[in-house]
């Protein structure tokens, strides 16, 4: 086993400089060695910055490097696919921010190379490694709340000046402010209803001006065989006081809300309030969940944690296809 694993971040933009390069710097086990950006001033500002020795504005070049382990690709989400593939290509380990590609074909194309390579790839649902996530996934897992009936979610937010960003073009982002809040919701409410499969499911969308504009808001209603229904309501266009988001589980014998972590319980025929204490973080729930995903992901490296390939993510993403085919129709659509 290596005494570091030796990493390079590919995409400079915000998800790095806020989660994967502060963590990273200081996470025992890791090395960052290079980082790479199509603003190379910018990658080498950070290179400098982070202690990091190389800097590229191109992904070919930085899989050069002698015993490179894995990268991180955070580039906008088009890029997504071909940068993956092209990791694997080089017989290199990749974690990737979500979503992992554009359509259920991507990412089916990405699971089948890195089979044939031996590569292991991640998908940065970061969503699953929250304290407060894990807590309850040990609840329902238990059985301490009867049947999962269903899960209402959402987020709202305000609009932020992107005019003239990849994230306001649909071939670029893949989509608005569902990708963007919603994908998370539906990823660990599927993750936590252990993937049940999708029956039916109508949405609606507020869409920008043009062809290629993505929605600013969404609300999906999501229907699955085993009678869990789940509803998601998200807006990147929010005009209100605060922005805010909430996650709740309803299940036969009890409920649950994260953020922070309410759980009741129903004892003795009345709801009971079972959520555990604990002493609240030092950071944030944010900073904590991406440097547990990046553990997690150096010990699968390292051989010292099983790999599981994100297959997954190919419901996930049939799932997202037919949520936007539903809104761009305006009906309802059976699986």
């Amino acid at each position: 086993m290596k005494e570091n694993v030796r990493i390079g971040v590919v995409g400079a933009g915000a998800i790095s400089q806020l989660a994967h390069l502060p963590v990273l710097s200081k996470m025992r086990g890791a090395q960052l060695v290079a980082i790479c950006d199509n603003d190379r001033p910018k990658a080498r500002a950070l290179a400098d910055r982070f202690g990091i020795r190389d800097s590229f504005n191109d992904i070919e070049d930085l899989l050069e490097i002698d015993d490179l382990d894995a990268i991180v690709v955070a580039t906008p989400n088009h890029l997504h696919e071909p940068h993956v593939l092209a990791a694997i290509a080089s017989k290199v380990d990749v974690l990737c921010e979500r979503p992992l590609a554009l359509t259920t074909r991507g990412v089916e194309r990405i699971l089948t190379a890195a089979q044939r390579a031996d590569c292991k790839v991640a998908v940065a649902n970061n969503h699953r490694y929250r304290t407060d996530v894990q807590a309850l996934s040990r609840f329902i897992e238990g059985g301490e709340l009867g049947r999962i009936t269903g899960i209402r979610a959402g987020s709202y937010h305000f609009k932020h000046s992107t005019e003239g960003g990849w994230r306001t073009r649909r071939p670029e982002a893949g989509g608005g402010a569902f990708l963007d809040y919603g994908t998370p919701l539906l990823d660990l409410a599927l993750w936590l209803a252990s993937f049940p499969e999708p029956s039916r499911v109508t949405s609606h969308m507020d869409r920008g001006r043009g062809a290629a504009a993505v929605e600013d808001a969404m609300v999906v209603q999501l229907e699955c065989a085993n009678g869990v229904s789940f509803l998601f309501d998200v807006s990147s266009a929010y005009v209100g006081e605060v922005e805010r988001s909430w996650f709740e589980v309803l299940a036969t014998r009890g409920s649950a809300r994260l953020a922070p972590l309410r759980v009741v319980k129903e004892l003795n025929g009345r709801p009971t309030d079972v959520s555990p204490s604990g002493a609240a973080g030092r950071e944030s729930a944010f900073i904590q969940s991406y440097r547990a995903e990046l553990a997690h992901f150096l010990a699968v490296i390292q051989g010292e944690t099983p790999y599981e390939p994100p297959t997954d993510q190919v419901m996930l993403h049939r799932t997202l296809e037919t949520i936007y085919k539903s809104a761009e129709e305006g009906k309802e659509i059976r699986f």
